[in-house]
Protein backbone atom coordinates (compact mmCIF):
# COMPACT_ATOMS: atom_id res chain seq x y z
CA UNK A 1 0.00 0.00 0.00
CA UNK A 2 1.40 3.38 -0.98
CA UNK A 3 0.13 6.34 0.75
CA UNK A 4 1.84 9.34 -0.66
CA UNK A 5 3.12 9.78 -4.46
CA UNK A 6 6.14 7.58 -5.36
CA UNK A 7 6.24 6.96 -1.26
CA UNK A 8 7.66 3.37 -0.22
CA UNK A 9 5.18 0.58 -0.16
CA UNK A 10 3.77 -0.41 3.04
CA UNK A 11 3.03 -3.96 3.37
CA UNK A 12 -0.38 -4.57 4.25
CA UNK A 13 1.20 -7.35 6.77
CA UNK A 14 2.99 -4.47 8.89
CA UNK A 15 0.09 -2.45 8.64
CA UNK A 16 -1.43 -5.35 10.14
CA UNK A 17 0.89 -5.73 13.28
CA UNK A 18 0.99 -2.14 13.40
CA UNK A 19 -2.84 -2.36 14.46
CA UNK A 20 -2.27 -5.12 16.61
CA UNK A 21 0.22 -2.79 18.78
CA UNK A 22 2.99 -5.47 17.54
CA UNK A 23 5.57 -3.11 15.92
CA UNK A 24 8.82 -1.59 17.42
CA UNK A 25 9.92 1.66 15.61
CA UNK A 26 13.97 1.32 16.09
CA UNK A 27 15.51 4.07 15.07
CA UNK A 28 18.90 5.44 13.72
CA UNK A 29 21.12 8.42 12.51
CA UNK A 30 18.63 9.38 9.73
CA UNK A 31 15.93 10.33 11.66
CA UNK A 32 18.14 13.56 12.58
CA UNK A 33 19.74 14.77 9.44
CA UNK A 34 16.52 17.13 9.12
CA UNK A 35 18.25 18.69 12.53
CA UNK A 36 21.79 18.86 11.09
CA UNK A 37 22.91 15.92 12.17
CA UNK A 38 25.27 13.94 10.57
CA UNK A 39 25.58 9.86 10.50
CA UNK A 40 27.95 7.79 12.25
CA UNK A 41 30.47 8.28 9.07
CA UNK A 42 29.74 12.09 9.23
CA UNK A 43 30.70 12.19 13.32
CA UNK A 44 33.64 10.59 13.00
CA UNK A 45 34.99 12.83 10.10
CA UNK A 46 33.87 15.96 11.98
CA UNK A 47 35.52 14.07 15.58
CA UNK A 48 39.11 14.14 13.72
CA UNK A 49 38.57 17.97 12.74
CA UNK A 50 36.84 18.69 16.02
CA UNK A 51 39.98 16.98 17.82
CA UNK A 52 42.94 18.26 15.50
CA UNK A 53 44.16 15.49 14.31
CA UNK A 54 44.40 12.94 10.83
CA UNK A 55 43.45 9.09 10.78
CA UNK A 56 46.84 7.50 11.12
CA UNK A 57 47.22 4.38 8.31
CA UNK A 58 45.60 2.09 10.43
CA UNK A 59 42.42 4.02 11.21
CA UNK A 60 42.41 4.84 7.69
CA UNK A 61 41.94 1.05 6.74
CA UNK A 62 38.68 0.98 9.15
CA UNK A 63 37.36 3.99 7.77
CA UNK A 64 37.63 2.90 4.53
CA UNK A 65 35.82 -0.24 5.23
CA UNK A 66 33.03 1.82 7.32
CA UNK A 67 34.40 0.43 10.00
CA UNK A 68 34.08 3.74 12.61
CA UNK A 69 33.62 1.99 15.58
CA UNK A 70 37.15 0.62 15.00
CA UNK A 71 38.16 4.00 14.20
CA UNK A 72 37.04 5.59 17.49
CA UNK A 73 38.81 3.02 19.85
CA UNK A 74 42.15 3.31 17.51
CA UNK A 75 41.25 6.66 17.98
CA UNK A 76 40.28 7.21 21.55
CA UNK A 77 43.79 4.93 22.00
CA UNK A 78 45.98 7.65 21.18
CA UNK A 79 44.36 11.16 21.69
CA UNK A 80 45.38 13.16 24.81
CA UNK A 81 42.33 12.79 27.10
CA UNK A 82 41.48 9.60 25.69
CA UNK A 83 37.72 8.77 26.06
CA UNK A 84 36.78 11.95 28.10
CA UNK A 85 38.30 14.23 25.44
CA UNK A 86 37.09 12.39 22.37
CA UNK A 87 33.39 11.54 23.69
CA UNK A 88 33.01 15.79 25.34
CA UNK A 89 33.88 16.57 21.54
CA UNK A 90 31.21 13.92 20.06
CA UNK A 91 28.79 15.40 22.65
CA UNK A 92 29.41 18.86 20.45
CA UNK A 93 29.61 17.58 17.49
CA UNK A 94 25.90 16.22 18.22
CA UNK A 95 24.32 19.78 19.00
CA UNK A 96 21.32 20.25 16.72
CA UNK A 97 20.14 23.38 15.17
CA UNK A 98 16.59 23.17 16.52
CA UNK A 99 15.52 26.08 14.52
CA UNK A 100 16.14 24.15 10.74
CA UNK A 101 13.02 23.45 9.04
CA UNK A 102 11.69 19.83 10.33
CA UNK A 103 13.94 19.78 12.19
CA UNK A 104 12.07 17.22 14.36
CA UNK A 105 9.11 16.45 12.20
CA UNK A 106 10.30 12.59 11.88
CA UNK A 107 10.36 12.53 15.99
CA UNK A 108 7.18 14.17 16.36
CA UNK A 109 5.85 11.49 13.34
CA UNK A 110 7.76 8.72 15.67
CA UNK A 111 6.05 9.37 19.08
CA UNK A 112 2.69 9.36 17.54
CA UNK A 113 3.08 6.06 15.33
CA UNK A 114 5.11 4.07 18.30
CA UNK A 115 1.94 4.49 20.14
CA UNK A 116 0.10 1.09 20.18
CA UNK A 117 -4.25 1.04 21.38
CA UNK A 118 -3.51 0.62 24.72
CA UNK A 119 -1.38 3.82 25.01
CA UNK A 120 2.03 2.63 25.29
CA UNK A 121 4.84 3.62 23.68
CA UNK A 122 7.48 1.04 21.61
CA UNK A 123 10.26 3.18 20.37
CA UNK A 124 14.04 2.57 20.25
CA UNK A 125 16.99 4.61 18.98
CA UNK A 126 20.68 4.26 18.81
CA UNK A 127 21.26 7.91 18.47
CA UNK A 128 22.73 10.02 21.44
CA UNK A 129 21.10 12.98 20.50
CA UNK A 130 17.93 14.89 23.07
CA UNK A 131 15.93 15.07 19.66
CA UNK A 132 13.39 12.83 21.41
CA UNK A 133 13.93 14.57 24.88
CA UNK A 134 12.65 17.78 23.52
CA UNK A 135 9.97 17.15 21.24
CA UNK A 136 8.70 14.93 24.34
CA UNK A 137 8.80 17.89 26.35
CA UNK A 138 6.99 20.34 23.97
CA UNK A 139 4.30 18.13 23.72
CA UNK A 140 4.94 17.53 27.94
CA UNK A 141 4.67 13.54 26.90
CA UNK A 142 4.43 11.34 30.13
CA UNK A 143 7.00 9.33 28.42
CA UNK A 144 9.28 7.29 30.36
CA UNK A 145 12.63 6.31 28.68
CA UNK A 146 15.29 3.79 29.25
CA UNK A 147 18.93 4.37 28.83
CA UNK A 148 21.62 1.67 28.61
CA UNK A 149 22.54 -0.63 30.22
CA UNK A 150 19.30 -0.07 32.24
CA UNK A 151 16.91 -1.85 29.79
CA UNK A 152 13.61 -2.98 30.52
CA UNK A 153 12.70 -6.26 29.23
CA UNK A 154 10.59 -5.82 25.79
CA UNK A 155 7.52 -8.01 26.01
CA UNK A 156 3.78 -7.06 27.04
CA UNK A 157 4.58 -4.95 30.10
CA UNK A 158 7.10 -2.89 28.31
CA UNK A 159 6.28 1.05 28.06
CA UNK A 160 8.62 3.38 27.09
CA UNK A 161 11.86 5.58 24.71
CA UNK A 162 14.92 2.84 24.78
CA UNK A 163 18.22 4.40 24.21
CA UNK A 164 19.88 1.88 23.14
CA UNK A 165 23.43 2.88 22.96
CA UNK A 166 22.82 5.74 25.19
CA UNK A 167 21.58 9.22 25.34
CA UNK A 168 23.81 12.69 25.57
CA UNK A 169 23.12 14.41 28.76
CA UNK A 170 22.00 17.90 29.46
CA UNK A 171 25.53 18.47 30.98
CA UNK A 172 28.47 16.25 30.26
CA UNK A 173 29.82 14.16 32.94
CA UNK A 174 32.55 11.77 32.38
CA UNK A 175 30.13 9.08 34.22
CA UNK A 176 27.59 9.46 31.39
CA UNK A 177 29.87 10.11 28.92
CA UNK A 178 31.68 6.60 28.99
CA UNK A 179 28.70 4.65 29.16
CA UNK A 180 27.82 5.90 25.08
CA UNK A 181 28.19 2.60 23.37
CA UNK A 182 30.34 4.49 20.48
CA UNK A 183 33.61 2.66 19.80
CA UNK A 184 34.73 -1.32 19.00
CA UNK A 185 35.34 -1.91 22.59
CA UNK A 186 32.09 -0.59 24.20
CA UNK A 187 29.99 -2.71 20.79
CA UNK A 188 32.12 -5.76 21.60
CA UNK A 189 31.12 -5.07 25.84
CA UNK A 190 27.17 -4.83 24.94
CA UNK A 191 26.76 -7.27 22.08
CA UNK A 192 29.44 -10.11 22.23
CA UNK A 193 30.69 -9.74 26.05
CA UNK A 194 28.44 -8.74 28.60
CA UNK A 195 25.76 -9.42 25.59
CA UNK A 196 23.77 -7.01 27.34
CA UNK A 197 21.93 -5.26 23.84
CA UNK A 198 22.22 -8.25 22.62
CA UNK A 199 19.53 -10.29 24.87
CA UNK A 200 17.11 -6.91 24.35
CA UNK A 201 17.57 -7.07 20.69
CA UNK A 202 17.27 -11.12 20.52
CA UNK A 203 13.97 -10.96 22.79
CA UNK A 204 12.47 -8.18 20.63
CA UNK A 205 12.80 -9.82 17.87
CA UNK A 206 10.79 -12.43 19.13
CA UNK A 207 8.13 -10.40 20.71
CA UNK A 208 7.34 -8.06 17.72
CA UNK A 209 7.43 -6.63 14.42
CA UNK A 210 10.66 -4.51 14.04
CA UNK A 211 10.59 -1.70 11.71
CA UNK A 212 14.37 0.04 11.08
CA UNK A 213 14.02 3.65 10.54
CA UNK A 214 16.84 5.91 9.19
CA UNK A 215 19.55 3.25 8.99
CA UNK A 216 21.40 1.63 5.96
CA UNK A 217 22.27 -1.78 5.36
CA UNK A 218 26.00 -1.14 6.36
CA UNK A 219 25.38 0.95 9.69
CA UNK A 220 27.50 -0.68 12.43
CA UNK A 221 24.44 -1.78 14.60
CA UNK A 222 23.03 -4.00 11.91
CA UNK A 223 27.08 -5.15 11.51
CA UNK A 224 26.38 -6.41 15.07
Amino acid sequence: MQFVKDGPEVPERLLLAHEEGRVVFFCGAGISYPAGLPGFGGLVAKLYDELGTTPTPVEEVALKSKQYDTAIGLLESRVVGNRFGTRTAIAKILTPKKRMKNATATHEALLTLSRNGDGRIRLITTNFDRLFVKEIERQKLPIPHFCAPLLPVPKKRWDGLVYLHGLLPAKATAGELDRLIVSSGDFGLAYLTERWAARFVSELFRSYTVCFVGYSIDDTVLRY
